[in-house]
């Protein structure tokens, strides 16, 4: 007879399975919990929204407005600084960096697609601490490694108006 409160014995293949199982799980944990660096992989979509973006999951042009419709009047916008408006549902960023040359980029940020803010001569993402040029859309410091994606203006007068 066997005493009934006698350990179960565990066999090589019972610990090797139950060992592999949980590396695994270990490893989809790491990687599932790991930033999203940018350096490839899915590009992913927003979440939507002003508070997360509405990109394009980062092809490298902001998606165009109406051509013709108003983005900002052109004496709302600083000689070298910029301002932040939005344009049919889309968040943009304009920027004058002399008397009446205008140009705009899409505010969603290259690196997670958080809304970044106007801020002068720079652009300032608030969620990781990225910061671009706001006449070039070039970054200045990281985390994001890529310029934020054109959006295309003119101006018609004294309005500055979307379309190139």
């Amino acid at each position: 007879m066997t005493d009934a409160t006698e350990a179960t014995e565990v066999t090589r293949r019972i610990a090797l399975t139950l060992g592999g199982t949980g590396a695994i799980g270990g490893v989809l944990l790491l990687v599932g919990c790991a930033p999203d660096d940018g350096s490839g992989g899915s590009t992913g979509s927003p979440d939507g929204g002003i508070g997360t973006g509405s990109g394009n999951g980062g092809a490298g042009e902001a998606p165009a407005a109406d051509p013709g419709a108003e983005v900002a009047a052109l004496a709302d916008v600083p000689v070298g600084g910029s301002l932040g408006v939005e344009v049919d549902g889309q968040p943009v960023l304009v920027a004058q960096p002399t008397a009446g040359q205008v140009v705009a980029f899409s505010a969603i940020c290259t690196h997670q697609q958080c809304v970044v803010a106007a801020a002068g001569a720079e652009l300032k993402c608030p969620c990781h601490g990225s910061t671009f040029d706001a006449a070039t859309g070039d970054v200045i410091v990281g985390p994001a490694l890529r310029a934020l994606d054109p959006f295309a203006v003119r101006l018609d007068g004294d309005r500055i108006v979307a379309g190139a």
